[in-house]
């Protein structure tokens, strides 16, 4: 078996910039490291080896326009009363929303689930199950004005998720070039 999800990875760059925002002091709050930073476009989950060449086959024929990424804002995710992650957010444009509805599409007609949750296009900057709710809160005040400049997303990624004791480990598996003509 195998953890797949399709993210865009980040340029070092913007990777720089995020990482100046963490550390906060906020106490219980676990700080995702750099070189894990990425927007995901779609969770897939466990999937057994002959299924990831499907994905693969499914996401190498998707055909979607480059565009710019911006990431700007902060906010929280809550799950069961408590604020389970801190996030930075992306703004919403015509080019992130159709590369997401054809990875969607694409993996539909692979035959998995559709996808329950809306997308909210963010990267998670840190877990915050332990934190106080106080100051995550005052940290996402402090911080709501954080603007990092547009990058041009050229490529999309199927990457693979190792699960380990203090971090997940992720590796790209597959890069697929954007049309960057369109």
């Amino acid at each position: 078996m195998i953890r797949l999800f399709v993210a865009l990875a980040l340029p070092a760059m913007v990777k720089a910039q995020l990482a100046l925002l963490a550390g906060g002091g906020i106490p219980g709050a676990r700080w995702v490291p750099p070189e894990n930073y990425h927007l995901t476009l779609r969770f897939i989950g466990e999937v057994e080896s002959w299924r990831a060449e499907e994905v693969d086959e499914a996401l190498a024929n998707i055909r979607a326009p480059g565009f710019e990424l911006s990431l700007r804002g902060l906010g929280t995710f809550e799950k069961g009363g408590r604020i389970s992650a801190l996030w930075v957010g992306a703004e919403k444009n015509e080019g992130l929303a159709f590369l997401q509805a054809k990875v969607e599409t694409a993996l539909q007609r692979a035959g998995f689930e559709p996808e329950r949750r809306r997308f909210a296009p963010h990267v998670t900057l840190a877990r915050t199950e332990r934190a106080a709710p106080e100051k995550l809160i005052a940290y996402v005040q402090a911080h709501n004005l954080f603007r990092a400049p547009p990058v041009p997303v050229e490529h999309f990624t199927l990457y693979s998720s190792h699960l380990g004791k203090e971090q997940a480990l992720y590796v790209p598996e597959v890069e697929y070039e954007l049309n960057l003509a369109a």
